[in-house]
């Protein structure tokens, strides 16, 4: 007798990604390149981050607040310009601040094509992303995503679980059919609590790794 084995079902019937840090390269890459460029002192950005950006960070500082599309890009910039330092004692030029710390923000070719492969296959594609400014490859994300939820669209952000209920009836699927990729651990952990299958976004192999596990094999 022949083996008869039929192939294994997809545990998922869509699959969601952050934009910065899992479909482009690393943050730590792009924006570290930015801080170099200008000499901004690391030291005093990571500060800044951790305030506005961790997990002890305070509700309505500034990144929440541009996240969720109550501060305008050029109110964040002045508001971060004032709070940067220089190495060299220049200043900054607040006009621009955000297309320049994410001009590297290059695509990653390697999930790129990892979505495109999902989406051929017949799965449901989504991007969640927390946006600062609206950056985004327009014509890429038709080409890639079937829902696009951007945190400044709906008022909404990560970690909140709203925009992950959001996104969920946008996408048409429930929670344990739905798989999310993060770089963020506490995003991961917010849609591993709404009931989403979640893995943090290290490489294109690892995310691959982690969807075979749900019988996604891209």
């Amino acid at each position: 007798m022949g083996d008869t084995t039929l192939p294994q079902q997809p545990l998922v019937d869509a699959l969601i990604f952050d934009w910065g840090g899992v479909l482009t390269v690393s943050v730590p890459e792009f924006v570290g390149a930015w801080l170099h460029a200008e000499a901004i002192d690391r030291d005093v950005y990571g500060r800044i981050m951790r305030d506005w950006l961790g997990r002890d960070a305070l509700p309505g500082n500034p990144v929440f607040r541009l996240e969720t599309g109550e501060l305008t890009v050029p109110e964040f910039e002045r508001l971060l310009a004032a709070e940067l330092i220089t190495t060299s004692g220049a200043g900054i030029d607040e006009t621009g601040l955000l297309k320049r710390m994410f001009g590297g923000a290059t695509p990653d070719p390697a999930m790129v094509e990892l979505v495109r492969k999902a989406r051929a296959a017949g799965l449901r594609t989504a991007l969640l992303s927390n946006s600062w400014g609206e950056g985004y490859p327009k014509d890429l994300l038709l080409e890639l995503f079937d829902t696009v939820v951007i945190s400044g669209r709906v008022g909404l952000r990560k970690p909140d679980e709203r925009i992950y209920h959001h996104t969920l009836e946008r996408v048409g699927v429930p929670a344990a059919r739905a798989v999310f990729f993060d770089d963020a651990p506490v995003n991961v952990e917010a849609a591993q609590a709404v009931g989403m299958h979640a893995f943090r976004h290290t490489s294109a192999e690892t995310t691959r790794a982690h969807l075979a596990t749900l019988g996604v094999n891209l």
